[in-house]
This record gives structure tokens, sequence and C-alpha cells, in this order.
């Protein structure tokens, strides 16, 4: 103890200096790569079995818009070909020709038939040009 009441501590530090050199241990590092590449593989196998459920997924869903549309417009083209009959239907042209153009419905006696005549082979012995 010192006279003025305060104690001293000695410190004392053990320094070596020697640098711990540890060995590889080659068997244990040889498991570590192996365990590594068996999560890899496992890893990478579980991303492309999720990539192809989420693309079957995403076609199927895709699929089911496409034959929504398809079905839309096949109820749009029965519609367009019920309206392109009722435009054509005879009955129809007529009213229209005879209110609007002022047309009126032939006689027995006025009626003209006009007949197809198809144009004679020409001989054998003659060149024709052809189209």
């Amino acid at each position: 103890m010192n006279k003025a009441g305060t104690f001293e501590y000695e410190i004392r530090r053990d320094f070596r200096n020697n640098q711990i050199v540890r060995e590889v241990d080659e068997r244990r590092l040889r498991g570590l790569w192996q365990s590594l590449g068996v999560g890899v593989v496992l890893v990478l196998a579980l991303l492309f079995s999720a990539w192809q459920h989420f693309e079957l997924l995403r076609h199927g869903y895709r699929l089911e818009q496409m034959q929504r549309d398809r079905a839309a417009e096949s109820d749009i083209n029965r519609h367009l070909r019920l309206e392109m009959e009722t435009l054509r239907s005879p009955q129809r042209i007529e009213k229209l020709a005879t209110e609007r153009l002022g047309m009126v419905t032939p006689g027995d006696g006025e009626t003209v038939i006009l007949e197809r005549v198809t144009p004679p082979a020409p001989p054998a012995t003659s060149v024709v040009a052809s189209r």
C-alpha cells in the first residue's frame, strides 16, 4: 500500500508472438464442399420445379382467357351472321327497292330471262392463247 492510501497494481500482460498455424483438415474440407454441392443441386432443383409450376399456372390462366375471348368472338360472329342473313333476305331487298328506289315489281310479260352461253370448244388443230 502506498502512503497516500492508493493501491498500486502491477498489470502484467503475457504476449506471445507465436503465430498459430492450423492444419487444413482435408476430410472436413471435402465434406464441406460435398455438402455445399448437394445444397446447390437441391436449391437448383427446387427453383426449376417452382419455375415449371408457375409457368404451368400462367399458361392455364392464358388458356382460360383465350377461351373466354373465343366464346365472346363466337357470339359476335353468330350475331353478325344473323344480321347478314337478315340484310340479304329477298323480302327486305324487295321492300327497299319498292319504297326507297321507287321500283315496281315486273309483270308476267315483262320478265326477261337471260341464259348463260358457254363458248364452244376450240378446234383441235388451232393454237389458242390462254391467260
